[in-house]
């Protein structure tokens, strides 16, 4: 009898097949004479930088910190957007003032305030989170403003008939049934904390993933640079398999757990 773990772990097996391919891709390409090291280093050798790096705790600083700073923009980010997005769900005045601005900012490159934070808060953590911030809100504004709008309206009358009060009915009804558009909203604005984080490190220097791949830069040193983009795309792998967890783990109840899902 086959166990019923063997297909599941070949059908993961078989969706790593093309991140499989396009590192021997990257290995043969890079060994074929086509292209300098310098150009690109052969992937075997940035492998072997990353794990130097990770001998010397170097590797472990850098993403140290740009998880650092992506996570805290994003938990500010995440409270405040849902925050934000109920009351402008939930008031007209509210709604009034701030859905020019999220109409208007939420296209808007946020990498253009990147000056004035650091005029206004220097090159240190604190400019680096509030440009996370900046950025990381407004998915989650909308996609809580969209979900809370997209409650259907007899579920709302059935509690406000079983004398449910304003805030029993956000809470334990609201909430709950716009939870998959919230989610929606958080698991892109996950990887876009990430993005930002290095971007603004990459900008402002010191340490960190965008950091170090700047100086590694400066210094000519292809290898680094390479290793810095295989540790930002294992870095952003597991943000969203791990976001994609939390939503399975939170939408038991809801029907899409009970559809076959490819995440």
């Amino acid at each position: 009898m086959t166990p019923p773990w063997l297909p599941r772990l070949g059908w993961g097996a078989l969706r790593l097949l093309p991140i499989v391919l396009l590192a021997a891709g990257w290995e043969l390409l890079a060994s074929s004479g086509q292209v300098t090291p310098f150009m690109l280093p052969r992937l075997s050798a940035v492998i072997v930088r990353i794990y130097d790096d990770a001998l010397t705790g170097e590797l472990f600083l850098n993403v140290g910190l740009t998880l650092y700073r992506a996570l805290v923009g994003f938990m500010i980010a995440a409270v405040g957007g849902v925050l934000l997005g109920a009351a402008m769900a939930r008031s007209v005045s509210v709604r009034w003032f701030f859905d020019p601005i999220i109409s208007v900012g939420f296209p808007m490159p946020k990498i253009a305030f990147l000056p004035i934070m650091i005029l206004w808060l220097g090159l240190f953590d604190l400019s680096k989170i509030a440009m996370i911030v900046l950025d990381a809100i407004f998915p989650v504004v909308t996609a809580t403003v969209a979900g809370l709008n997209s409650v259907e309206r007899e579920l709302i009358w059935s509690a406000r008939n079983m004398g449910a009060s304003e805030r029993e009915l956000m809470w334990q009804v609201m909430l709950p049934a716009a939870l998959p558009q919230i989610l929606t909203g958080l698991q892109v604005s996950l990887p876009l904390s990430l993005i930002v984080a290095v971007v603004a490190e990459m900008a402002m220097g010191g340490y960190g993933l965008g950091g170090a791949m700047m100086t590694a830069s400066g210094f000519a040193d292809s290898r680094g640079v390479f290793a810095g983009i295989v540790e930002i795309a294992a870095v952003g792998y597991g943000l969203i398999k791990l976001m994609s967890f939390l939503r399975r783990r939170l939408l038991l109840w809801h029907q899409e757990a009970l559809e076959p899902s490819t995440a």
